[in-house]
């Protein structure tokens, strides 16, 4: 394909939980012949605990320390797609790094598609017994402008995770 010869360093999906950075880092991947991983777990794998664990047996600033080492060296090498959690590039160390050595696009969708999607399982540790737009709102608030930095920004929509996928690979071949 004629875009990956021109993508020498790896592709970081960035965005609120539930926009589709695993799902659509997976096929952006395969779209594009290149390894794909995603940063939770990796952390998961490193810890031998789920993200949920980790947040409630150490904390958020733990977790945090943590990602961050994991993206640096998931980012150390050859290209690839990356999808991290949705607080990872909220932390200044991390979000620089990813800016200096990678290539950050931020996926981003409307709250109410992110709220039906995050409810539909309860592995996400900041919305467990709490109003998903509410606090999809309050994050949105917070991390948008951080998610703003990266070069690329993508909409996801509530359709096909392909059309956003489409939107991407449009994306890197300007």
């Amino acid at each position: 394909m004629a875009i990956k010869s021109h993508i020498d360093k790896p592709i970081v999906l960035v965005g609120l939980m539930g926009v589709g950075k695993s799902t659509i880092g997976r096929r952006l991947a395969n779209r594009l012949d290149l390894p794909f991983v995603d940063s939770d777990d990796e952390i998961e794998a490193a810890a031998g605990m789920k993200v949920g664990e980790l947040f409630e047996t150490y904390g958020e600033e733990y977790f945090r320390d943590g990602e961050r080492r994991v993206i640096s060296r998931l980012i150390d090498g050859s290209p690839r797609v990356i999808a991290t959690g949705g607080g990872a590039f909220v932390n200044d160390e991390t979000r620089a790094l990813i800016l200096r050595a990678a290539l950050a696009i931020w996926l981003n969708a409307d709250i109410d598609v992110l709220a039906e999607r995050v409810s539909r399982r309860d592995t996400r540790p900041l919305v467990r017994d709490n109003d998903p737009k509410v606090v999809l709102s309050e994050l949105a608030a917070k991390r948008n402008q951080y998610y703003a930095q990266a070069p690329i920004h993508v909409q996801s929509g509530d359709g096909a995770h392909d059309e956003t996928v489409e939107r991407i690979l449009e994306a890197l071949a300007k």
